[in-house]
């Protein structure tokens, strides 16, 4: 189904869609997450920068943006897929996998070794979507001090670490 699709990265004019597909791929989690955790958008500057330094990528329906997948660099050498979301109308479709790919082969390309995420461990699809793409846990004795900054300020958000996973996708040297 994803023929009806494109994945590129993002143009300036795509940039104010992002806000509006967070907003409804945030209802997938309703009842997974309390109450108490604030919906907070990716704040407009972020995409931007994002976009200007070819860390955006997007899914297309014709001309119309229906997900996205943002990456930060949380060092030189560390990549860090930071959000993907998909309108859940679109879903189920293949988009999040594409999407996922579009960024692994960048990640590849730029010669960097491993992109990592960080994720929820309690709703049945998160964690798996990922591994079977062949993301792995990283013990938390092993995170890099890059990735415990970023789960403790998803705690501060009010994401409780017991909820959360930090995965990576190591690059195989051909």
């Amino acid at each position: 189904m994803v023929s009806r699709y494109t994945i590129t990265k993002a143009l300036a004019k795509h940039l104010e869609a992002l806000a509006n597909i967070e907003l409804a791929a945030s209802t997938l989690f309703d009842g997974y997450l309390p109450d108490s955790i604030p919906l907070d958008n990716t704040p407009q500057q972020k995409f931007q920068s994002a976009h200007l330094e070819g860390r955006l990528w997007i899914a297309l329906l014709g001309d119309t943006p229906v997900g996205f997948a943002l990456v930060e660099m949380l060092a030189e050498d560390l990549p860090h897929l930071e959000e993907i979301d998909v309108i859940p109308a679109h879903g189920q479709r293949g988009l999040g996998t594409a999407l996922v790919q579009a960024v692994l082969e960048w990640v590849a390309e730029a010669g960097y070794q491993q992109i990592t995420l960080t994720t929820f461990r309690n709703i049945p699809w998160n964690m798996p979507f990922y591994a079977k793409l062949g993301f792995v846990e990283i013990p938390s004795n092993e995170l890099k001090p890059e990735l415990i900054t970023v789960v403790n300020e998803e705690a501060c958000r009010g994401l409780p670490r017991e909820l959360r996973v930090v995965m990576r996708y190591s690059v195989k040297v051909v």
